[in-house]
């Protein structure tokens, strides 16, 4: 693995990612809110069905490795921007996105706006609606507090101490206003009527143990992969690697059989 930079910011704030080596087209993974791709997609991306692909697991802006501007706005759509300058240093086009919560909302952006460097989706458990009126442990709740509050009345202080142990080693590797910033686009992004309207092969797996999916068939019906995936909770790379590489196969198998079909 090697360490890759690039600069996707005019003050010169750059994006990290830590790259394999292997053949193209790319795969590209995104973590999600207060995550990190190396501790997110490190297991699966070396596993010996994903891995021989050229394979970025690239760190949003503001997290990770990457710099942490403290005036940048940090919306899914600069995410987004963002990203697709990181990739285009890279010499990435037509990739395949491998993206968790917050990051598949990213991506479905990244597909929207910038579609010459992407060519299908897999969407893990990621954010398609704006937040729920009761908030959750994630998002929701970090948007509930202001901005002033999270980052100067104990907010970012109590969001670490109410996360798992887990979530509070990586979240701790993000900046404050980074965390805060993303959480409260993600906390009205609406993601789910772009997700139907892309033209691109598209995955979306989702634990089973949440039940049925809301909203699955009319999804299924824009032609969208709908996965419910066993042994795991939210998130499914660390829960069950071995189910998820299985479901990102298949999902590679199912699009190489519609170009045959379509062919």
């Amino acid at each position: 693995m090697t360490l890759h930079t690039a600069e996707v910011r005019a003050d010169g704030s750059a994006i990290h990612w830590t790259e394999l080596p292997g053949t193209e087209p790319a795969r590209v993974y995104i973590h999600g809110l207060g995550g990190s791709s190396a501790h997110c997609f490190a297991e699966v991306a070396t596993s010996d069905g994903l891995r021989g692909r050229r394979s970025l697991l690239l760190d949003l802006l503001g997290f990770g490795a990457s710099d942490r501007p403290a005036d940048a706005g940090y919306t899914i759509e600069d995410h987004a921007d963002w990203v697709a300058t990181a990739l285009r240093t890279a010499g990435v086009s037509g990739a395949q996105i491998v993206a968790h919560s917050m990051g598949g909302s990213i991506a479905t952006v990244l597909a929207l706006r910038h579609p010459d460097v992407v060519t299908s989706l897999v969407l893990i458990d990621s954010n398609l609606d704006p937040a729920p009126e009761i908030p959750r442990s994630g998002s929701s709740q970090i948007a509930r507090y202001g901005e002033t509050v999270f980052l100067r009345g104990g907010g970012y202080e109590e969001t670490l101490a109410r996360v798992n142990p887990g979530w509070r080693g990586t979240m701790r590797m993000a900046g404050p206003v980074a965390l805060y910033r993303s959480a409260a686009s993600l906390a009205r992004f609406e993601g789910r009527a772009i997700l139907k309207t892309l033209d691109i092969p598209r995955t979306y797996l989702y634990p089973a143990a949440d039940g049925p999916l809301e909203g699955a068939d009319a999804l299924i019906d824009a032609g969208v992969r709908v996965v419910a995936l066993p042994d795991c909770g939210h998130n499914i790379t660390l829960d069950n690697p071995t189910g998820f590489v299985e479901a990102v196969l298949a999902s590679e198998a199912a699009t190489a059989n519609s170009w045959v079909d379509a062919a």
